[in-house]
């Protein structure tokens, strides 16, 4: 049997974790196994095992999810530890974040995490230093750049396919979010909001184009996004736009999704770990 074609994704965290909350005010309530339980029920329908890049919040206070998804054979990454943007903190900030994040996920999985993803995948042109602090601290690869334009995150002209960074520590694989590349612009198309927001016939056809062409694509979830029933708070227009949009839709494009491809592991499909 061949090895996946594309590689499945998951960014551990809740509902409250990407909508740009302080930390001091997150609420209490925690709905993260309504999510990931309809997930894990897709994934295994399909036998797919995936990449989840875990908060460290989140780990702190559920390392037994943690543990269970390693048991089952999936991959565990980190994502930071508070689900801050890289270009908001300082070198120094960030590696702090980062290391209590490995260190914590490493006490929930029993292993050190290969891998990263920036939360918001903040590591933007003027952040670029972080790929330096993360092959310090002894990361393989990671999986922050998106390379498209948006308002939150983007490098639009970074390369769509995984490269080489060379730092003063050594190598890192660098393994961007794939974009569409249509008239001559980078367009986001595989996973997440655009997922849900993007007409079907336009998922179908860009899946189908990049799949005929031999392209690996990165996809992403998040569990909530599964969940639509997690509570509606005031948030700016903008992030309310895309976080609360066609919440509905998430599970049964994800069945049709995985139905129709082979996916895995990101460090199975392109050996980065």
């Amino acid at each position: 049997m061949t090895g996946p074609s594309h590689a499945f994704t998951v960014d551990l965290e809740e509902w409250f974790h990407g909508i740009e909350l302080p930390e001091d005010t997150w609420p209490t309530q925690s709905r993260l196994q309504v999510g990931l339980s309809r997930l894990l029920t897709l994934l295994e329908r399909h036998h797919v095992t995936a990449t989840f890049f875990v908060l460290g919040a989140v780990a702190e206070r559920f390392p037994g999810v943690v543990a269970e998804l390693a048991a089952s054979g999936h991959e565990i990454g980190c994502h930071g530890q508070n689900h801050r943007f890289v270009y908001k903190q300082s070198p120094a900030e960030f590696r702090d974040d980062l290391c209590r994040a490995r260190d914590s996920v490493a006490a929930a999985a029993g292993f050190a995490p290969p891998g990263y993803r920036a939360p918001y995948f903040s590591i933007r042109r003027d952040s670029l230093w972080a790929l330096d602090v993360l092959a310090e601290e002894g990361f393989r690869y990671d999986s922050s750049v998106f390379p498209v334009n948006n308002y939150r995150y983007g490098i639009p002209d970074a390369p769509r396919h995984p490269y080489e960074v060379q730092t003063p520590s050594g190598s890192l694989h660098e393994v961007p979010l794939t974009p569409a590349r249509v008239c001559g612009r980078n367009l986001p198309f595989s996973g997440g909001a655009y997922l849900r927001i993007l007409p079907w016939w336009a998922q179908k056809l860009t899946w189908a184009r990049a799949h005929r062409a031999g392209e690996k694509v990165v996809c992403y979830i998040h569990p909530w996004e599964l969940d639509p029933d997690h509570p509606v708070i005031d948030l700016p227009r903008r992030v309310a736009a895309t976080h609360y949009a066609r919440l509905g839709l998430t599970e049964r494009r994800l069945d049709r999704l995985l139905s129709s491809y082979h996916f895995g592991r990101l460090d199975e499909v392109f050996s980065v770990a």
